[in-house]
């Protein structure tokens, strides 16, 4: 299996993403009663949504302004979602974590080092704001989605080409493969192909452990038992479970949809 490295953005582009999908998140979230279910996260509120992201942005925060190099304690999701902020400053908390993180990473050089928890990135400051550009952005559409639930049609803002490739590549050679111990496993082994614009993966799942691999020379209609074809876009909201394939017309698939939906159901987001 070919592992290359996946190009990526510059530093300054995620920064950048996450500076601009921060003010969208607070901008879609403030016209919404926070009691609005957020269908993408089974079980959540708008309020649930803004703790969570609140709290993870000052988490990264602490890393990059602190410059700690090992792990620190954190606070369960449960008690996360349980923290004491009023209703009606809720959404300035959010915006003042958001601010916190901006500000840290814009003061940071390219020379800081970190703690980080997955492989790929080539700093540590490139980690975080990648990391966090990509949980900023997939949070924002869950705010729009939950927003289209309530008062169809709604409206999703769009996400670029490029980030997106980069959104796949960070879920399946980063948390794919580091949960692999963990899911997604199959027993008869499957085999999925994806390919997001011209980038292409392909990972195979046994019973005891799972692969991902890059190979950007393989055939177009690459071998699996399936195969996700489609805009980069559209493939990175399938893989980050924010839309079902009837819901995105561009994604061509191929083969059998258990290997898919197997997939889906065992790759996890995961802190550690």
């Amino acid at each position: 299996m070919t592992t290359t490295v996946f190009p990526g953005l510059a530093t300054s582009a995620y920064v950048q993403q996450l500076r601009d999908e921060g003010r969208r998140l607070a901008a879609s979230a403030a016209v919404l009663d926070l009691d609005t279910a957020v269908p993408a996260c089974p079980r959540w509120t708008i309020r649930d949504l803004l703790r969570h992201i609140g709290y993870v942005h000052r988490w990264a925060a602490r890393y990059v302004a602190g410059q700690h190099s090992q792990e620190l304690p954190r606070l369960d999701e449960a008690v996360i979602l349980r923290q004491d902020i009023p209703d009606d400053g809720l959404l300035d908390w959010f915006c003042a974590g958001h601010a916190d993180l901006m500000q840290a990473l814009d003061a940071a050089g390219p020379g800081l080092d970190c703690w980080t928890f997955l492989p790929g990135a080539v700093s540590p400051l490139a980690f975080w704001a990648r990391r966090q550009a990509h949980e900023t952005t997939m949070h924002r559409v869950d705010v729009q989605l939950a927003a289209a639930a309530a008062a169809p049609p709604g409206h999703l803002d769009p996400i670029p080409a490029g980030l997106a490739a980069d959104g796949v590549d960070e879920l399946l050679m980063g948390f794919a493969r580091r949960n692999a111990k963990r899911g997604p496993l199959a027993d008869p082994p499957r085999c999925l192909f994806v390919q997001a614009d011209s980038y292409r993966w392909t990972a195979r799942m046994g019973a005891e452990r799972a692969e991902v691999g890059q190979d950007w020379t393989a055939p177009a209609a690459g071998p699996g038992d399936c195969t996700v074809t489609g805009p980069a876009t559209d493939v990175y909201l399938l893989l980050w479970n924010r839309r079902d394939p009837a819901d995105l017309p561009g994604l061509y698939l191929a083969g059998d949809p258990e290997t898919l939906r197997h997939w889906r159901r065992g790759v996890r987001v995961t802190w550690r």
